[in-house]
């Protein structure tokens, strides 16, 4: 083996590499790798280039930035699980201090302010979802919704779970892979005119085994689940708890899905105060009522407020840290590792610096913008603005079934006006043929809408 050091990768000094391996009684660094099978093995040496220096790392990977397309170039009209959101300063100012940005974990005396920065975040999301408790962040929407799903099958001790089909493909398939091989999965059908679950293929599915029925709201098809109270009844008869995703940037103009009867609700942060970074600005949570069966089954981090020794002083640190894989290592119910805490701490920035009342007035524009913009598209000929016969929110299913153009030739087409067009649903949800999700938001302003329904005009002339 090569005994060069790496200027980027730690302990490769012989020496220091030796004295390793002989305190962990391994002979070689192989032996550690002994795990894996033979025929997974590379059996050559890596043709790595010498290593860069600073600069021209620094040079060689702007090179490859500099080929992408930003949405500071185009107009977006994307979104399906990363949205364009108007970011404030100040959450950009916040999450770069230092203190925060390489805050990555510690005991509470050195990590007091970052303890009682998380602390304010689950405090306001609290708010927001109206439930008592919050999580630190996991890394995505995704991940929040399949632990939620396991804390509901941990709670009632059975083993199926119901998804409804509108959920989004991606977080499905997260959630059933986490899942598999403890949980068996099963769809719950929804109707094609409106987009909401069908209550009879519901009831028919709610066995004794159904531990939780997952479903989101808004939809990732865009539309609002106006059934949430009678979904709820069916579950709580059957003794079925119900996980319900929210987008939370929503909850300023829609009731919060504890309202019609969540037992655990949970969501993607990214709205609130997060560019889209590539899949680097996602973060979930998890939120639920303070019941101790639901708190106990939480894997990852609480953190509370409690009074010291001296009267009118607080601390901040971890609630009930026993639940967690932290304490219990491998006997953990689920290992949590890394959290995406510095994201739950920009969200709770833009929490505070809104309030109530500037999340209710970005819902609002958010909805004049998507509501003004599928008006627009449907009165252009072949194109139906909203394929669903239901309220929605910032996104809406865009029909050309009768243009005579594919979704994929409309979007290359937009791409040369310089517009990111909608997700094409057509392999995702082939039912729908056609047609693509389009996403507005309060970043959007009436000239934007009206170029993009000019641009399909054009296209589809």
């Amino acid at each position: 083996m090569s005994q060069k050091v790496h200027p980027y990768i730690p302990n490769m000094v012989p020496e220091v590499r030796d004295e390793m391996l002989k305190v962990i009684g391994a002979e070689s660094v192989m032996e550690l790798y002994s795990g894996i099978p033979e025929e997974l093995q590379l059996k050559e040496d890596l043709k790595l280039p010498p290593a860069l220096t600073e600069y021209e790392l620094r040079r060689h990977i702007e090179g490859i930035l500099n080929k992408n397309t930003s949405t500071k170039e185009y107009l977006n009209f994307l979104g399906a699980g990363c949205w364009q959101h108007f970011v404030p300063a100040v959450c950009d100012e916040i999450n770069q201090r230092s203190e925060f940005l390489t805050a990555y974990a510690g005991e509470p005396y050195e990590d007091h302010g970052r303890f009682q920065a998380l602390f304010e975040y689950q405090s306001l999301l609290a708010e927001l979802v109206d439930m008592d408790v919050v999580n630190v962040p996991t890394f995505d929407w995704g991940q929040a919704a399949a632990t939620s799903i396991r804390m509901a099958a941990r709670i009632t001790g059975r083993k199926k779970v119901l998804l409804a089909k509108t959920v989004a493909p991606e977080r499905s398939k997260i959630i059933i892979n986490y899942g598999t091989p403890e949980l068996e999965f099963e769809f719950v059908q929804f109707d094609m005119k409106s987009g909401a679950m069908v209550l009879e293929d519901l009831q028919e599915k709610l066995t004794q085994e159904v531990a939780a029925l997952y479903f989101e709201n808004p939809s990732h098809l865009g539309f609002i689940e106006a059934q949430g109270t009678e979904i709820s009844n069916l579950l709580k008869a059957n003794g079925t708890l119900m996980v319900v995703g929210v987008d939370p940037i929503s909850l300023g103009v829609l009731a919060p899905p504890s309202h019609y009867g969540a037992d655990i609700v949970c969501g993607d942060l990214q709205p609130l105060g997060m560019h889209m970074n590539y899949s680097g600005g996602q973060a979930g949570f998890i939120a639920s009522h303070n019941d101790v069966k639901v708190v106990s089954e939480y894997p990852s981090r609480l953190f509370g407020i409690v009074p010291t020794v001296k009267e009118g002083e607080y601390g901040f640190g971890d609630v009930a840290y026993e639940r967690t894989s932290f304490a219990q290592r491998e006997n953990g119910k689920e290992s949590v590792g890394t959290q995406t805490a510095l994201w739950g701490i920009t969200a709770g920035v833009y929490l505070a610096l809104l309030g109530p009342n500037g999340m209710q007035e970005v819902g609002k524009t958010i909805m004049q913008n998507s509501q003004y913009a599928a008006q627009e598209l449907n009165q252009i000929a072949g194109v139906t603005g909203s394929r669903l016969n239901a309220a929605y929110f910032k996104e809406f299913i865009v029909d050309f079934n009768q243009t005579g153009l594919s979704v994929e030739q409309i979007n290359q087409r937009l791409l040369e006006k310089k517009i990111f067009g909608g997700k094409d649903l057509s392999l995702e949800f082939p039912e729908f043929g056609q047609s693509a999700l389009f996403c507005v938001t309060e970043v959007h302003t009436k000239e934007d809408i009206d170029y993009l329904a000019q641009a399909i005009k054009e296209i589809l002339a």
